[in-house]
């Protein structure tokens, strides 16, 4: 893999995702951002709710600017947890499932993938598939 994620490789993450939204019948918002938070790649199924365009780039965005996934995030900053409050910083953060930062080879996180527009087990799903997907590739 290149040594800085681009949008070949966002593409593919990407494509991957959209086909999984495919295939459970759910449209989907999807972003992949580099590992600034800067957006590289975003589809927005015919069919997704709008509200799902910023919040996907948001989970992305959060992803990796909290270096973990936005459902481990939401587990820190619960109530009594120790990021507490902590989706208020950064412009906004989200802190439910749908997006996870991708690694390259060496463990570094050279991206995020956030996915909205269904319910939350159904983001994390096609934000995996977008995972999996750079995994293979990158791997």
């Amino acid at each position: 893999m290149p040594a800085r994620f681009g949008l070949a490789e966002a593409r593919h993450v990407l494509d991957a995702a959209l086909d999984k939204a495919d295939e459970i019948g759910q449209p989907m918002d999807i972003a992949v951002v580099d590992d600034g938070g800067h957006l590289l790649a975003f589809a927005r199924q015919d069919g997704a709710i709008r509200a799902g365009i910023d919040i996907a780039v948001r989970k992305a965005r959060t992803a990796i600017l909290m270096g973990m996934t936005t459902e481990q995030l939401g587990v820190a900053a619960a109530p009594g947890g120790s990021l507490y409050g902590i989706e208020v910083t950064n412009g906004g953060l989200v802190i439910f499932g749908g997006g996870i930062p991708l690694a390259g080879a060496g463990g570094e996180v050279v991206g995020a993938i956030g996915v909205s527009a269904g319910n939350v087990e159904q983001d994390i799903t096609v934000a995996q598939a977008g995972v999996e997907a750079f995994d293979k590739h990158a791997g």
